[in-house]
């Protein structure tokens, strides 16, 4: 970089000798650079490296193959062995590979906690929660994120997909805004999360706000912070995900719609709705709130 100095010094009348004595570096690799000041390999690698770095901010966890994988989905010809050289020399590293006991934590939340761990609603769309659960197939990772209203434990949005990308969650909660009628009707609705990367996303933050919603975040290392969500993570895990061993991503995403759909909202009666359905409990307050 004292090369374009070394050019300007000598526009204004300051020999090329003198200068390149003084900086302590030869005057054939200036003049070398004269002819070839920037390869196109260069320029290359700087947009490469942009679009890497773009790329790992929207998905922190992703290691220099995903972070490939994106540049090859936007249209770049690239290889690994390139990418990881590109995220090596920029310090783009998955948060799953950085060493444990390191003192790392994870990043500030992007939203105060508005909960409080106080999971109680007195309306639909008061007060949402989310997280993401995975399980194994025997073609790779499944991985849902799920959104449940407080008020009824109604699931109201969901997103099911092979890779827990921001666009996983971001599908989930424009899932909820639209089977909840719309940006007009949950103006104002309080979605809590944990700090996930997912949910820290500059994708997620824009669709919250795109929406009129309102973003809360627990704190770091408690899981009571969420624990509604979880515990409806765990019927599922029982329920679903644990029955027996999956073949195919698809079986698996089938067995989810249709348990949520089917069975959590329409068959399972629960203590704290008064022995009754999510679909019921909800028809009911319609009903009042129509009287």
């Amino acid at each position: 970089m004292t090369y374009p100095l070394v050019r300007d010094l000598a526009a204004d009348g300051y020999p090329v000798a003198v200068t390149c004595r003084v900086l302590k570096f030869s005057r054939a690799g200036y003049y070398a650079w004269c002819k070839d000041p920037l390869t196109d390999r260069d320029l290359e690698d700087a947009y490469l490296t942009n679009a890497a770095i773009d790329a790992h901010k929207d998905d922190p966890e992703f290691g220099y193959r995903l972070v490939a994988d994106e540049l090859r989905g936007a249209g770049h010809e690239v290889g690994d062995r390139r990418v990881w050289r590109l995220c090596s020399a920029a310090g783009v590293s998955s948060t799953h590979s950085r060493k444990r006991g390191s003192g790392k934590r994870p990043g500030p939340p992007v939203h105060d906690d508005l909960v409080k761990r106080q999971f109680t609603a007195s309306r639909p769309n008061e007060l949402w929660l989310t997280d993401i659960t995975e399980h194994w197939t025997d073609q790779g990772k499944v991985y849902c994120c799920a959104i449940k209203d407080v008020y009824s434990n109604k699931i109201v949005g969901y997103s099911i997909s092979d890779r827990m990308k921001s666009r996983l969650a971001v599908d989930a909660l424009e899932s909820a805004v639209r089977r909840r009628g719309g940006p007009q009707t949950v103006t104002g609705c309080v979605v809590h999360s944990d700090r996930g990367s997912q949910f820290r996303s500059r994708k997620f933050v824009a669709a919250i706000n795109r929406n009129g919603l309102r973003g809360s975040m627990g704190r770091v290392g408690a899981a009571g912070d969420n624990a509604a969500m979880e515990s409806f993570f765990a019927l599922l895990q029982k329920n679903v995900l644990n029955r027996h061993r999956w073949s195919t991503r698809n079986e698996l995403r089938h067995a989810i719609v249709s348990w949520i759909e089917r069975t959590y909202h329409h068959r399972r009666r629960q203590a704290r709705l008064g022995r009754l359905t999510p679909v019921e409990f909800e028809t009911i307050y319609a009903v009042a709130s129509a009287a």
